[in-house]
């Protein structure tokens, strides 16, 4: 006979099985164990409550209940678990996250995850030991890892990480190798979680080493018909320099280039470094051998989804069926790297199809490229301004340059409007227009104003690996505005020469030189330019310019750095008139420092109109350090300086000669603030003017954008 326990049991399995399908529960059952089967539930939805480190779309993608559909109690602990590593990962040490599960009307489950993300763990120092020559603010400067600072809540820049640290290191090493010291290593790199302050202290102990200058420079070659004399101008490691890295290899890498230009594309380029220990020198000889004639079979590029391979295959100085050549290539690497369009660049190669035959692999990650901007400050010059702006510089994935802005201040407006093509008609030429519409209105140093449209072309090439050149030409046109006074007493409408509208016609060159190791924040090098122009139509001048700022390391250690510069202009009238105050110069803070926009200079008058001048020569010196009660991570950095300037000609076109004028030379000196801010390099100038004449105008302090010249 049937055991009737059994037959029920039966029956509950037998149920069980068939209504677990209908139910939509997934999974197996052994046995009927109620307690099991209600492991796993079905989720109606996945919330999550308390986050502000993470969207919820990120914290989405980090679990796996969302995706199965039913959840377990072990599942949801381990997704809550992922989501704590990641706050972790970005600093939140003390982050919490519990899921709570509540059931919805039609039965299933409303999964949430509460985070409580307490407070975000900080940096509280990073400390330096056996950095006996290179101060800690320096090295600070160059690693990832920053420490916490007022700006940190903006930044997000003090979050400890392991990997990062294990970057900082090779940071640190690369900086002593590439400043004298070739067997500097960082034996250690540590960072303790102090719980009470809920902070990290890092710790890098440095072994330096001895430092070491270069001694001999020589080539030498192997191959008939190179003439290695030729080659020394490629060389960046001059005798007596002190020992970098980077030099020596950029000096390879020109070598080769140097080699390939002269008719040599298999040129090899190995330095031969002989350490002489007792004198802490490196002499060396560069090696310029025949090296083994490989081509290049194919040229494979990936990870581009915006940017066109043509605009990174234009950066190779080779193709498929060219010589392969290593220096060549790490150039066309160091290139497509400066486009600025990628994250990182790498570059594999590969045995191809035959013995002689190579592949290139180059894998790049692209980053963003657009810049959509709305700013406003304070310019001592303009007062008040905003701005809004669009620019591209990657425009179409074409690595064309498109730039909009509108921008608006107490002293005016203006709409610009500027393009670029970097390779035009596919040669190493760059094309590109300008156009803009700009309102000057009347102010005190301005008693008329001034509406102005125009535009012009311009093309530009590379002449040497540090020379630039380039040509314009461009159409103006001028309206005068006087309204608050009856006339200007230069732009008098009772003059037989008199015009409301001027229209001027320009052609010009420009030359540009530049040696700097970083155009954002230089700290050697020379940076030049000069500049020709003819202004014809209502005008017949001729306009140059030249100036020049040479960048030196006074103490590299110390991350202190010395520049002077030098500027000098003129403009005639080639008819032997004189120059219309429209087209003469006026002051700016670039050449003296201390006066105002406008406010040195001949002037006619007892309105004390400005009439501009014809010529000038000035020079300048200056010394920028870190501010040692600053983190250098801040970007804040200070300056001394000193301004001298000789200024001639009255610059009138109606008035022969400009009311006297008491002291053309002028001088100043001063201190400033320079802020590497998120809207642009900015500094901050404080002046005492040493000469000027009695009607020049100064002022103590101004507050500009940091530029180059």
């Amino acid at each position: 006979m049937t055991n009737p326990k059994k037959l029920m049991r039966g029956i509950f399995v037998a149920l069980a099985l068939v209504a677990a399908p209908l139910a939509g529960v997934s999974g197996t059952f052994i046995g009927v164990d109620a307690a099991q089967a209600q492991q796993q539930r079905l989720i109606s939805a996945v919330l999550f409550e308390g986050n502000s480190g993470f969207s919820d779309a990120q914290l989405l993608a980090m679990v796996n209940v969302a995706e199965q559909g039913s959840f377990t109690e072990a599942g949801l602990a381990a997704d809550a678990e992922s989501i704590r590593q990641a706050y972790v990962g970005k600093g939140y040490m003390g982050v919490t996250v519990t899921p709570r599960v509540e059931q919805s009307e039609n039965g299933r489950a409303r999964i949430t995850f509460v985070v409580n993300e307490g407070q975000r763990t900080g940096i509280a120092a990073i400390n330096f030991t056996g950095n006996n020559s290179i101060g800690s603010g320096t090295l600070k400067s160059i690693i990832r890892t920053h420490e916490t600072s007022l700006l940190s809540w903006l930044f997000r820049d003090d979050t400890y990480s392991e990997d990062l640290l294990t970057v900082d290191r090779g940071l640190i090493e690369l900086y002593y190798m590439n400043h004298g010291y070739p067997d500097a290593q960082v034996t250690s790199a540590v960072g303790e979680y102090d719980a009470s302050r809920n902070a990290y202290f890092v710790n890098f102990t440095i072994s330096e080493g001895e430092r070491y200058k270069f001694g001999q420079i020589g080539v030498e070659t192997s191959i008939p018909g190179l003439n290695p004399d030729a080659m020394t101008g490629a060389i960046r490691t001059g005798k007596g320099g002190t020992y970098s890295l980077a030099d020596l290899q950029k000096s390879q890498e020109d070598l080769a280039f140097e080699a390939t230009a002269q008719g040599y594309a298999f040129a090899d380029v190995r330095p031969r470094i002989d350490r002489d220990v007792a004198n802490s020198t490196f002499n060396i000889t560069y090696l310029v051998d025949e090296g083994a004639r490989i081509y290049v079979e194919r040229i494979n590029i990936t990870g581009n989804t915006k940017t066109r391979d043509a605009v990174i295959r234009r950066e190779l100085d080779f193709g498929e069926g060219d010589p392969f050549n290593r220096s060549m290539v790490q150039r066309g690497k160091s290139r497509i790297e400066g486009l600025g369009f990628f994250k990182t660049v790498s570059f594999d190669m590969q045995a191809g199809s035959a013995p002689d035959k190579v592949i290139i692999n180059i894998t790049v990650d692209e980053q963003s490229t657009g810049d959509y901007g709305l700013t406003a400050g304070f310019d001592s010059n303009s007062g008040l301004l905003g701005e809004v702006s669009v620019t591209e510089r990657n425009f179409l994935g074409r690595g064309q340059y498109v730039r909009a802005a509108l921008s608006a201040s107490e002293s005016g407006n203006s709409i610009d409007f500027s393009f670029t093509e970097p390779r035009f008609m596919g040669l190493r030429v760059s094309a590109g227009f300008d156009v803009y519409h700009r309102v000057v209105g009347e102010k005190e140093s301005n008693i008329y104003g001034t509406t102005a449209t125009g535009g012009q072309l311009r093309f530009g090439a590379p002449i040497t690996t540090d020379l630039n050149g380039s040509i314009f030409v461009g159409l103006e046109q001028k309206v005068l505005k006087d309204e608050e006074a009856p006339f200007s007493a230069v732009f008098d409408p009772t003059d037989p020469d008199y015009k409301d509208t001027y229209n001027k016609a320009w052609v010009g060159y420009s030359l540009v030189y530049n040696t700097l190791d970083d155009s954002k924040h230089p700290t050697e090098g020379i940076y030049a330019t000069f500049t020709q122009q003819y202004m014809g139509w209502d005008y017949n001048l001729l306009k140059t310019e030249a100036k020049a700022r040479y960048f030196m390391p006074l103490l590299s250690d110390w991350n202190v750095i010395g520049s002077v510069k030098g500027q000098a202009g003129y403009i005639t009238a080639l008819d032997g008139g004189s120059v219309s105050p429209l087209e003469a110069f006026r002051s700016s803070g670039s050449l003296v420092r201390g006066f105002q926009s406008g406010g040195m200079g001949p002037k006619y008058g007892a309105s004390n109109e400005l009439l501009g001048y014809t010529g000038y020569v000035a020079a300048s010196a200056e010394i920028e350090f870190p501010i040692p009660v600053l983190p250098e991570t801040y970007g804040v950095r200070g300056a001394v300086w000193a301004d001298a300037a000789l200024i001639d000609g009255n610059g009138s076109s109606f008035i022969p000669k400009a009311d006297s004028i008491d002291e053309n030379f002028k001088s100043s000196v001063g201190a400033s603030i320079i802020w590497d801010s998120p809207f642009g390099p900015l500094r901050g100038d404080f002046a005492y003017v040493l000469n000027k004449a009695t009607d020049d105008k100064t002022q103590v302090f101004s507050l500009t954008l940091q530029q180059l010249l």
